[in-house]
This record gives structure tokens, sequence and C-alpha cells, in this order.
């Protein structure tokens, strides 16, 4: 789908959008007043994709947005052909915009052999003919350096503390790193949240096997706090449901999780309906379906800091100011999905 906004004199944005999460495109264009236009895409009978853009775009500042959602190999190979079909368009500037950048956590080889994915992931949008990358909370912040051109690191982390701000006593709140490569940002979270205490659980992950982790214990003071457990994703809920369970068993008074990507793969609904979490806080920078929703889960909307993001990259303007808050008028909008 796509939508072509008047903007700067003598510039034109043009917002398209793959087939993985309309939705999401949809309300990142009423965010920005526009309608979103059709966009011709269709599969053939052996898997293979076309896609054809219903305006010209010739000129144009470019916004490629596409939710990496399952099936993601799918969704990733049709943003690079609309890339392709945008560079071949003659569009001025092609920006992709990945709410949930897939394959982020292959970020760094654990054993020999193995490849390095997310490096993979910006070389092909770079030779694809992407000039910038906007994404929110990639696994590791340095994998900004994977790319040759700008990228823009969004975070969710306003939107997720301010929902936490409405909904709990702070002065009984500790923030919570499920792992150590969380810290930093846990302290963040601290900070913005008055300088709560801080706590972290020292887990060992077995690199042979995917989604698995243990943890052994906690760093810092819990009993009788209500906790906040930070992550940028939920893939199975098994990380985040042990965190939970050893939070509880040392005397944690609630634990509340908060996450940026809910992936919710395989048995994570009924582990996580399960865990004993008084809440858990989502984006939907990946598509949230109604029979994954239960009685606990709140989904926040995305659409506006994405909205604001692709409006200060049009316009020439920062992105930093977005890490403190929306703007004001993004902040009136709808805070759930």
């Amino acid at each position: 789908m796509s939508v072509v906004l008047e903007g700067v004199p003598d510039k034109r944005m043009a917002v398209v959008s793959g087939r993985a999460y309309p939705e999401l495109a949809q309300a990142v264009a009423n965010c920005l007043g526009t309608e979103l236009l059709p966009t011709q895409a269709y599969d053939f009978a052996n898997g293979e994709m076309y896609v054809r853009f219903a305006q010209p775009v010739r000129g144009a500042d470019v916004f490629v947005l596409q939710s990496h959602c399952e099936p993601i190999n799918t969704w990733i190979m049709e943003q690079l052909l609309m890339i392709d079909s945008l560079k071949r368009a003659s569009a001025a500037s092609i920006t992709v915009v990945a709410p949930f950048m897939g394959y982020s956590r292959q970020d760094k080889k654990h054993q020999g052999r193995e490849p390095i994915t997310a490096r993979l992931m910006f070389d092909l949008f770079r030779t694809a003919g992407a000039d910038r990358i906007v994404t929110v909370d990639l696994h590791a912040s340095q994998e900004q350096g994977f790319f040759s051109g700008p990228v823009d690191h969004l975070t969710a982390m306003p939107i997720l503390v301010d929902y936490v701000r409405g909904t709990l006593p702070l002065e009984n709140v500790t923030i919570v790193s499920p792992d150590a490569g969380r810290i930093k940002v846990s302290e963040r979270w601290a900070a913005k949240l008055n300088n709560r205490p801080l706590a972290f659980i020292h887990k060992s992950r077995d690199i042979t096997r995917p989604n698995h982790a243990v943890a052994h214990g906690i760093i810092g003071e819990v009993e009788g706090r209500d906790c906040v457990v930070v992550d940028d994703m939920i893939d199975t809920a098994g990380t985040i449901c042990e965190a939970v369970r050893v939070l509880r068993d040392a005397g944690a008074k609630s634990v509340t999780i908060a996450a940026t990507h809910g992936l919710l793969s395989g048995p994570a609904v009924e582990r996580l309906q399960a865990c004993g979490a008084r809440e858990i806080i989502l984006t939907d920078t990946v598509p949230v379906p109604e029979e994954k929703r239960f009685e606990g889960v709140t989904v926040l909307s995305v659409a506006p800091l994405l909205a604001a993001g692709i409006r200060s990259v049009f316009e020439s303007r920062s992105v930093t100011h977005l890490l403190e808050g929306l703007p004001a008028d993004m902040r009136a909008r709808n805070i759930y999905a």
C-alpha cells in the first residue's frame, strides 16, 4: 500500500507498505493525516512474489514500511523487492522502515562456522537500494554500525514508561534487567521513573539450543517490590517466564513484563498465562492477533512513534527528541493497538 504526501516545498514523500501488517501502515498514515493508496502485489503459483506501485515515485522520498513478522522470510523478501522496484522507478531516496528488524538477535558469533545474520540483513537492504533505515529497539544498538548509511534507531521506551508510570505506584517499583546484556536499557528505564532501584537476573544461555536460558540468581533487592522486567522481545517466552519465577521465589510483591516486540511464538501464550505476571505490556511492532491476547496483556500502539520518526526524517530534523517522548500532536493519539 502507498500514500503520497505533500510536505516541504519542492519535496514529495511517499509511504509504501507491504502485505505483512497493513493495519500498522494504516495507523501510521492516520497519524500523518494521509490516506493509503493501493499497491499491486501478488504471489505466483511457485511462491515467487510480484510488486508494482500504482503511482509514480520519481523524485520522491519513499519510506518502505514492512514488519518482519511470520512468515518472516517471505516479508523480508517482499520488502527487498519493493526497494528494488523503487530504485528502478527513480525514487530520490529510499528509507526502510522496519518496526521489528528480523534476525536482529543474530548479531555476533557464539561459536565457529556461524553467520552474523544481522549484518547480512543490513547488507541486503543496502544492496537492494536502501539509503537509510528506521527501526525500533534493535537487539543491540551497536548493530547500527552494520549499515553504511544512516540508521535512525527509535525506541518504544517512552511509550512503555508512560504507561507504567500511570499504572504502578512508583515509590515501590524496582526495574529488573532479565540478563546482563539489558542493564544499560534498564538503567535508562530506572532514570526515567525517578531513579527507581535496579536489579538484574544472572542467567546462562545454552548457545547450542535456541530460546533456552537458565536463571541462577538475582543481584539487587526485589523482596516486597513491584518489579518491572524490561526486554526487547518475547519470542517463546521461556526466558521471561523463568525471570518471573525467580522474582516471585525471591519475594517480589508483583511482576510486570514490558517488551517492545511481542513475537509470541510456539508455547509463548500458554507460558505467559501460567507465569503469574501481573501484566504483560507489549507494542504492536508486529501484529498481536486476538487469539494471542488474554486477560493481563496490554498492547500499545507504536504508530505515533513511527509517524513522528518518518516526519522528522522527511523534514531533515533530528529524531533524538523522540528518545524523550512523542511530540505533542502524536501524544494525543490512541495509545492502544
